[in-house]
């Protein structure tokens, strides 16, 4: 899709030689030392300003004021039960943000731990849901440098700055650690999932330092990427004229973060592993009722590399081994006692002590000499538990089991495959690093946006423990079955009736009711052997809004798992399928209107997973009541013809298809005047949940036509060709009903109310002409009309925002001004700014494609921007203040990237014809009059309220 001569421009070009002495590269480049030609970059010694968040304005006060009122009251209710509310804006962590994240720690799905730019471990999320900002202050790298004769020494911790935690009553040990290193001479290198930094002659002006990170981050390793461990590689050069003896170190204390290491009865324990891995265990006791976890931090002995170990040292200045005495120890000796290998486990640590480890790995390094230092660090949190009692194996534990213990092992097998790991990494970015048409600053932040994956609040299960562990309750679902039959349609018949033109819909009426009465929470996959059993997954919607699987946002961050993971995507599709046939009657409360309704209604696509106790209580959101929301079910059919399409899984396809159907069933209530075109029902009843929509909208009418054309190519494609024709039937109508009511010569009207924004220019206006294009669909309007609407958006929302250094703004009006009707209208949302870039260039529209993505990295990632890398916020405001940090839907830059590389499957998809239709009565238009009326109660089944359709 990109001109072979469009992205030449050098704007935002970071050539390493600026960051780094040339001289020092070309003694780097060995053993990928040398930080890569394209990574995000900064100095050490850069200054973390704090960020800014957002305010809402008094007008916007007022009309939320009954809401806050009922969010506070909430949030109170849940806290009394000891839970977290999933939206809660009142309580502010003591850590404020700052300007400080790199590259996270680990694979997907066992917590993670971030590592900011500047050296410091932070951003704790072992636990699901929960995420400790503030950095353990204890946990470091440092370095002890002698040379011959003894006249030169240095002694410094890896990290710039005495910070001022450091200074507390309780931490006078570390204050006593060598903070000097200025950082003006350092430099940080991020490419996620590895990052550099770069000590050129810091501390001692002789010597040149690389560490190294990786993790293991590898598309389609749906083994090694589910692993909790991290590698870090220090690669030394001695410039001098003397030998230098160098030990580097690497403390660690027992804590997940916060004040949890104050909490008593943690214990250290020595260990000597195979193939010269050796270390310390921490065994962490938490709290509250949550599974154990333990850490290990280890180095790699070679025959140049001697590893010694101190067990444990205390923070407090009563302590037996202070951390004084361990600093002061490697000073003078650069290696701890070869004897603290057999110690055995320390006594378990008094509540109000924190306890440490440290791994000391010490070289000579020959003048003109280079030498390498592996350090790797793992934790171990086999069982992953919510808050309402549901536990599941994690999906490492496939391979390591579920001991704690498990942690030596990974940090071993880390230690020996990282090679392997950066090799599979190397030759999955390089085709795309190396493109000479596509901007630096693109190549980076594609990569780097995933941070996401891993930081982002991830949690994956092993299948084999959904019905272990307590969890013997929940059913497997009816969405594939063994005996080859989905919902009593024998699937063998139903190939056959693909060769022979019988129609699948016709006969289906008792199909759709079996398939409703399947009971189950979790999506059975018998159809693959065990080799292609991935567990499930989830993800939070973000680190503020604690949702799992949200799907009107991963509508937009879907792209990335496809492309790099495709068979949790289809997993997580599988989830939802289930989920669109489910119902749970328990009483909800909506917080909007105040008005109650039913947790889950049957039909309607959920907008998560849960919170608590995902799968099993979805729907944790609970502002509006999402069952009239009218994104969610056209999104699922969107979502599941573009994977359906994509990966050619006609079993997927099968197994869905009945959800499908029931989804689009589900949403003709919403027309309201036969006209075949859904409706808004005036209040924020889509994922831009404070904006209130009149009538037709462009964004869900948008997306119903291309659900329409989704469903019929996917009906086609099962055999179910009276469905398809309904679905054709229905789309000419509804076209031409919103280019009536909406298109007003240049663009879609916001809606088809008479309010003041309704005239307004959308961004996400065209969202589903975005997936239409991006599955392979006839585009839903004339190519003139798509061109002239986005050329509308760049005109106007995006270079009349800063011109264009912002991003897309969500709302402008045709007088250029910004639309402020509501929080979310004057808003620039990065990902849907990346979701419009993407359609631009699917309408053959590239330069102002990637113009208006460069304007999110501008704002969020550049020097002179906000500080938002690597934790991406949903949006900011005109200002740069920004809401909800660390967030989900900024992964639609992968859809730029689909966008760019559409895959054979898509381009090679079978076309539809939607022009080509068989002329139907109005009454026989009607899906309800089609497909059997279902009456459903809420029935229960073991401990869920969850039931199907009876």
């Amino acid at each position: 899709m990109v001109g072979a001569t469009l992205f030449h421009r050098r704007k935002h070009s970071w050539p390493t030689e600026e960051f780094i002495s040339r001289s020092t590269l070309q003694l780097l480049d060995f053993d990928s030392a040398a930080p890569p030609p394209h990574a995000w970059r900064r100095r050490l010694n850069c200054h973390a300003n704090i960020l800014k968040e957002f305010t809402i304005t008094f007008r916007e006060a007022i009309k939320m004021v009954r809401l806050g009122i009922r969010l506070w009251s909430y949030v109170r209710e849940e806290a009394s039960h000891g839970r977290k509310a999933p939206i809660d804006p009142f309580t502010k962590e003591n850590c404020k943000p700052s300007a400080s994240q790199g590259v996270p720690l680990g694979g997907m799905g066992s917590g993670s731990i971030s590592r900011g730019f500047r050296g410091e471990f932070k951003q704790w999320q072992i636990t699901p849901g929960t995420c400790d900002p503030s950095p353990m202050m204890s946990n470091q790298f440092s370095i002890f440098i002698s040379r011959d004769g003894g006249h030169k020494k240095y002694a410094s911790v890896l990290s710039p700055g005495q910070h001022g935690s450091l200074g507390k009553s309780r931490d006078k040990g570390l204050s006593s650690w060598g903070w000097n290193l200025n950082g003006q001479h350092s430099t940080y290198h991020a490419l996620f999932p590895r990052a550099w930094t770069i000590y050129d002659g810091e501390p001692d002006p002789e010597l040149k330092i690389s560490c190294r990170q990786i993790s293991p981050f590898i598309p389609n390793n749906y083994r090694d990427s589910s692993l909790p461990a991290a590698v870090f590689v220090y690669t030394l050069v001695n410039t001098g004229k003397e030998r230098a003896k160098v030990s580097l170190l690497f403390t660690w204390a027992n804590s997940m973060g916060g004040t949890s290491h104050m909490s008593g009865g943690h214990v250290n324990e020595p260990f000597i592993g195979e193939d010269g891995v050796s270390g310390v265990l921490l065994h962490h006791k938490t709290g509250k009722g949550n599974p154990p976890v333990t850490f290990a931090i280890a180095a790699s002995e070679t025959q140049n590399v001697n590893v010694t170990v101190l067990p444990c040292f205390g923070l407090s200045e009563d302590s037996s081994f202070t951390a004084k005495d361990m600093w002061d120890s490697m000073e003078q000796d650069g290696k701890f006692d070869q004897e603290n290998f057999n110690s055995g486990p320390s006594t378990p640590s008094l509540a109000g002590d924190t306890i440490c480890a440290a791994v000391s790995a010490s070289a000579w390094v020959e003048a003109h000499g280079k030498c390498t230092v592996s350090f790797a660090l793992s934790w171990s949190s086999p069982k992953v538990k919510f808050s309402k009692g549901s536990t599941y194996d994690r999906r490492y534990t496939k391979f390591y089991g579920t001991s704690p213990r498990a942690a030596l092992d990974l940090v071993h097998d880390a230690l020996t495959n990282y090679k392997r790991w950066e090799e599979d990494i190397e030759a999955w970015q390089n085709p795309i690093l190396r493109d000479e048409r596509l901007p630096e600053w693109y190549k980076f932040t594609l990569f780097n946006e995933l941070y996401f994956l891993v930081a982002g609040g991830t949690v994956w299960i092993d299948s084999s423990s959904l019905n272990a562990n307590g969890n013997s309750q929940h059913q497997q679902s009816g969405l594939g079955n063994s005996d080859g039959k989905v919902g009593g349609l024998d699937i063998n018949d139903q190939r056959n009736d693909l060769g022979n033109g019988n129609s699948v819909g016709v006969k289906s009426n008792d199909e759709v009711s079996a398939i409703h009465n399947r009971n189950g929470l979790f999506v059975d996959t018998p159809h693959v052997d065990d080799g292609d059993d991935v567990g499930r997954f989830l993800y939070l919607e973000g680190v503020e809004y604690v949702m799992w699987c949200t799907y009107d946002v991963h509508f937009y961050a879907s792209y990335a798992l496809l492309m790099l993971f495709p068979k949790i995507e289809l997993n997580i599709q599988r989830d939802f399928a289930k989920a669109v046939l489910s119902e749970d009657g328990r009483k909800v409360k909506f917080l909007a209107e105040g008005n109650v309704g039913i947790r889950k209604v049957r039909g309607a696509v959920p907008h998560d997973l849960g919170m608590h106790d995902p799968w099993n209580e979805m729907n944790a959101y609970n502002i509006h009541d999402t069952s009239r929301w009218k994104d969610l079910n056209p999104k699922f059919v969107l979502q599941v013809y573009r994977d359906f399409a994509a990966t050619g899984d006609y079993q997927f396809g099968i197994d869905v298809w009945p959800a499908v159907r029931a989804a689009m069933e589900y949403m003709e209530q919403f027309d309201r005047d036969n006209d075949d075109l859904i409706e808004n029902d005036g209040f924020p009843d889509q994922t831009y949940d404070t904006w209130t929509v009149h009538g037709v909208s462009a964004y869900c009418g948008c997306l119903w036509l291309a659900a329409l054309q989704a469903a019929a190519a996917m009906a086609l494609q099962i055999g179910d060709k009276f469905f398809a024709e309904l679905c054709k039937n229905k789309f000419l109508n509804a076209k031409a009903a919103l280019e009536t009511k909406l298109w007003n010569g240049s663009y879609f009207n916001y809606d088809s109310g008479s309010s003041s924004n309704s005239k307004s220019i959308q961004t996400d206006q065209l969202a589903g002409q975005w997936y239409a294009a991006s599955s392979g669909l006839p585009p839903l309007f004339e190519e003139s009309k798509i061109r002239s609407t986005m050329q509308k958006i760049f005109d106007f929302n995006v270079m009349k925002t800063k011109g264009g250094k912002m991003g897309a703004v969500n709302g402008m009006h045709p007088d250029g001004k910004v639309d402020d009707t509501c929080m979310q209208s004057r808003e620039i949302w990065t990902g849907v700014t990346y979701a419009a870039a993407a359609t631009m260039i699917l309408s053959g529209m590239e330069e102002q494609g990637f113009t208006t993505a460069e304007g999110i990295f501008t704002a969020g990632w550049s020097e002179e921007g906000f500080g938002y890398w690597f934790q991406t916020p949903e949006g900011w405001t005109m200002d740069g203040h920004y809401r909800s940090l660390i967030y989900m839907r900024p992964l639609a830059i992968w859809g730029m990237q689909w966008a760019l590389s559409l895959p054979k499957a898509i381009l090679d998809a079978p076309q539809i014809n939607m022009m080509d239709r068989v002329h139907l009565s109005p009454r026989s238009r009607r899906f309800s009059n089609n497909f059997k009326v279902v009456k459903h109660k809420a029935k229960c089944f073991g401990n869920s309220a969850l039931s199907c359709s009876c």
